[in-house]
């Protein structure tokens, strides 16, 4: 498959389930390249990634869930929790996305404060690079943003070290059924030329 065809399949896909048409070797080595080539400030190799597969996989999803029940009551609640289950729970495994923070802080007093901003920028080009590699691949995916509030329990729960800062949550599974058609706006509108 050609480049620009692989970034056209990559797409939030939420109708996945618990299945994989990949071997569980096969998904790590999509995220371990991702990772080792994707560019870094400095090649200083910032952004991590832990896969969660079965129980592990499921056990991320009830501690959004507690969490998210705890912040906004049983009411509001029971769509937030149909959209978790439906959509990242009903997935065959979830990765999360780190920064080392400790290296960040590190390269910024070395270099200057905008490498903070030059990291976030390698972790964005990870998941975007990971997730057309899953979809490249035939699996489905979506990015997720529940942290800082599972921060503590993720980190607890997974034992990862303290300096790891949660950036996002990635479940993926076998494709259900295709996303809703995207509308686009006019390209000229996006991307100016100037000769």
């Amino acid at each position: 498959m050609e480049f620009l065809d692989a970034l056209k399949i990559r797409r939030s896909q939420y109708n996945i389930t618990n299945t994989s048409k990949l071997s569980d070797d096969e998904i790590l080595a999509v995220v371990r390249e991702g990772i080792k080539h994707t560019p870094s400030p400095m090649d200083s190799q910032t952004t991590r990634a832990v896969v969660l597969f079965n129980e592990n996989h499921k056990k991320l999803w009830e501690i959004t869930k507690e969490k998210l029940l705890e912040k906004i009551g049983p009411e509001r609640f029971k769509k937030t929790e149909e959209k978790i289950d439906s959509q990242f729970l009903a997935g065959y495994g979830t990765i999360l996305f780190f920064q080392q923070e400790d290296e960040i802080k590190k390269g910024a007093e070395e270099t200057n404060e905008n490498f903070y901003s030059w990291s976030d920028q390698s972790a964005g080009m990870t998941q975007g690079n990971i997730w057309v590699g899953l979809s490249e691949k035939g699996l489905g995916a979506s990015l997720q943003h529940y942290n800082p509030l599972i921060d503590e329990d993720v980190k607890k729960e997974f034992s990862i070290p303290k300096e790891w800062r949660l950036m996002s949550q990635m479940p993926f599974g076998d494709i259900v059924s295709p996303p809703k058609k995207k509308e686009y706006r006019d390209i000229d509108d996006l991307v100016k030329v100037r000769k």
